[in-house]
């Protein structure tokens, strides 16, 4: 069977899926086929599942190099669920784990086997990796290649040199967009020979994107919790003091929140790691440290206490919400301060000029989402290239922002940094031009420069968001030779002459009058059927200790509320659901729904959701009106539950055929009823 049909029966049945998502099925036909690829997609965009199934439709083994100990174990774990044999070679494998590993290889059973790249560094990997019969090596995360970037793992210099040793095709996958990247990983695990590339549309619609400049910003995160209280949610922040503080200040506010940075001990980043996959509705307060190993599919939140690095890490950060495709929310905060402090540990830092310049750029592109004042997506999206783009799904297309003219604001602001020789930070420039006497005006005599007084028209927090704005524009930067003092950009002097004008948000502060509302994965009215399908999936999990998702991610348990299946049949027809599945956990969920379990003959039940399951129970109703013969009198007759499954599998077309399945006497009595109940199912 070709790829293109086998593909989808093996999504369909393994996985319960009914149709692949944009962009994958071509993947997963180039990876079957043995081609070299290199496949960006969004994070969350569904890149497991391009190297997993195409695992199964070819012989040996898929090696899966991937970097984080938690992130291949839950694949491992969401393999073995759905019926697949997998397994990993960790430092955090018991002597048991490893032992089944290797029993599964040596005995060819296993399909796809994990390690870490630091693996490649021992000498007896390679061996090991010759005698298993490697047909595929994939790549997760292989943006890790690239020297520049903050995940850059050495050992990954190492696939390429394996990619050439075994003689075998490597798909590499990567949720990073930067052309400069995709070079390095060209040069680096393919020889600089350019593999099959798809470059696949990064937008996430399913995720409401959304900013806010700081106003209390405990009190806004606390807000955002609040409104979306029981649901999982990571909170990321600038330092990790602020990860403490904050995950404090939920718990007292009755959320269940822990906090998370790289200075905790490894047993306690464990613990938090552990809890946050098992847990339903924990809040982790991180920084970026949590990052990678994330692949919970049911974060339904991401909030940023600060203003993320650039705009890869905003787009990678708030992937890591609704990647089951349910609807996610976002909320970004930021200030002047976490402006300054993100140009000063660039212009500090020890890169080169050119790179430096390079990672101004990415922070002016996450500013220039920040300060946007037309939808945030159509923002983030030109960034990557794309341009047709629709959304409705961010703040500014909820309630398009008040702009005015602020060009000459901007010019008065511009023109009380220079007078001062561009030597002052904001908030003495404000006492300027609202004519505020301070000492330390005073002091200087900026009390006689003409700027002075010429802004008092608008109030100190009314100036502090045009300042914020024009960092926002890059048209300041503290200058960290001057200790942060605010310099003008070449991009400031068009509007410092007149030649262009520049508008701006209109910033008020209002003190919030109540709490927001609380926002619903559901309809109110099935909503209590959602609570309950979550308690029986806690309960699941916790029985067999495995994290909630890997019964069935929020998206499942949403269109079961939903949908509300009453039978197997139905139930395999939930999105998610697959055979497996489908057997381990059905009568449970349909239970919760219905009140009652359904009563089927085992071989029925393994019929459930496919196309012969209608059949057969078409078959045995026929079968029991002729179980007496044609006029009820004759001696009862019956063909056995696996001879019907037979015959609703295979369909035979004539009286020849029936007569091979059924044997001589049946056929007599039930052939053409069969034949015409087969012809009517078409």
């Amino acid at each position: 069977m070709p790829a293109s049909e086998h593909a989808p029966k093996l999504l369909s049945e393994i996985f319960g899926f009914d149709a692949f998502r944009p962009g994958q099925q071509e993947i997963v036909e180039a990876v079957t086929r043995g081609d070299n690829v290199l496949a960006i997609m969004p994070t969350g965009g569904g890149k497991s599942l391009c190297f997993q199934l195409p695992a199964l439709m070819r012989d040996g083994v898929t090696v899966v190099i991937s970097p984080l100990i938690a992130l291949m174990r839950d694949q491992v774990r969401a393999l073995r669920a759905v019926g697949v044999e997998a397994g990993a070679l960790t430092s955090g494998n018991t002597e048991e784990e490893t032992e089944t590993v290797w029993r599964a290889l040596d005995e060819g059973r296993l399909k796809l086997l994990y390690i870490a790249p630091e693996r490649l560094a021992a000498g007896s990997a390679m061996g090991m990796l010759r005698r298993i019969n490697v047909s595929l090596i994939a790549v997760d995360e292989a943006h890790c290649v690239s020297q520049w970037g903050h995940d850059f793992r050495p050992d990954y210099l190492r696939i390429g040199e394996l990619r050439k040793t075994l003689g075998v095709p490597l798909a590499a996958f990567t949720a990073t967009a930067d052309a400069e990247t995709r070079d390095e990983i060209v040069t680096r695990l393919f020889d600089g020979v350019a593999p099959q590339t798809f470059l696949h549309g990064f937008d996430r619609p399913n995720i409401h994107l959304a900013f806010s400049a700081k106003n209390n910003p405990r009190n806004q995160i606390l807000a955002v919790a609040s409104a979306r209280r029981g649901q999982s949610g990571i909170v990321y922040c600038g330092t990790r003091a602020k990860t403490e503080s904050l995950a404090k200040a939920l718990h007292q506010d009755g959320h269940s929140a822990c906090h998370y940075h790289g200075g905790m001990m490894p047993d306690d980043r464990r613990t938090v790691e552990s809890r946050f996959q098992r847990e339903d509705g924990l809040i982790v307060v991180a920084t970026v440290a949590f990052g990678m190993g994330v692949d919970k599919p049911d974060i339904r939140w991401v909030a940023h206490a600060d203003l993320p690095k650039s705009i890869e890490s905003y787009y990678q950060e708030i992937g890591r919400a609704g990647r089951d495709g349910a609807p996610a929310e976002t909320m970004t905060l930021f200030g002047s301060d976490d402006i300054r402090l993100r140009r000063t540990q660039i212009d500090e830092g020890n890169a080169p000029p050119e790179h430096r310049n390079a990672d101004h750029g990415r922070l002016n592109a996450l500013l220039g989402l920040a300060e946007a004042l037309e939808c945030r997506r159509k923002t983030l999206l030109e960034y990557f290239g794309e341009t047709d783009i629709s959304c409705g799904n961010c703040d500014l297309c909820d309630t398009a922002p008040e702009v005015f003219d602020g060009t000459q604001h901007v010019r008065k602001a511009l023109s009380a940094m220079l007078r001062t020789g561009e030597w002052f930070g904001s908030g003495h420039l404000i006492d300027i031009l609202i004519g505020n006497e301070t000492e330390k005006v005073l002091a200087r005599g900026h009390n006689d420069l003409p700027t002075f007084g010429v802004g008092k028209e608008f109030s100190r927090p009314q100036w502090q968001a045009v300042f914020r704005q024009m960092m926002g524009h890059d048209l300041v930067r503290p200058d960290s030779e001057r200790y942060g003092a605010l310099r003008m950009t070449e991009a400031a002097r068009p509007i410092l002459r007149d030649e262009e004008t520049i508008d701006l948000r209109r910033d008020t502060i209002r003190t919030a009058t109540r709490r927001p509302a609380v926002k619903s994965l559901v309809s109110e009215e099935d909503a209590p059927l959602l609570s309950a399908l979550k308690a029986k999936r806690r309960a699941l999990s916790e029985a067999a200790k495995v994290p909630a998702y890997i019964v069935f991610n929020d998206r499942t348990l949403i269109e079961m509320a939903e949908v509300k299946p009453e039978n197997l049949d139905q139930m395999a027809g939930i999105g998610g659901v697959g055979a497996k599945k489908l057997a381990s956990y059905g009568d449970a969920f349909l239970e919760v729904i219905n009140g009652a379990v359904q009563d089927l003959h085992p071989t029925r039940r393994k019929l459930a959701g496919r196309a012969a399951g209608p059949i057969y129970d078409q078959l045995l109703s026929a079968q029991a009106d002729l179980a007496r013969g044609v006029d009820g009198i004759d001696k009862p007759l019956s063909c056995t539950a696996s001879v019907l499954a037979k015959v609703a599998t295979l369909r035979p077309d004539d009286t020849a055929a029936m007569n091979r399945l059924l044997g001589e006497r049946r056929s007599e009595r039930f052939g053409a009823a069969f034949l015409d109940v087969l012809r009517t199912a078409g």
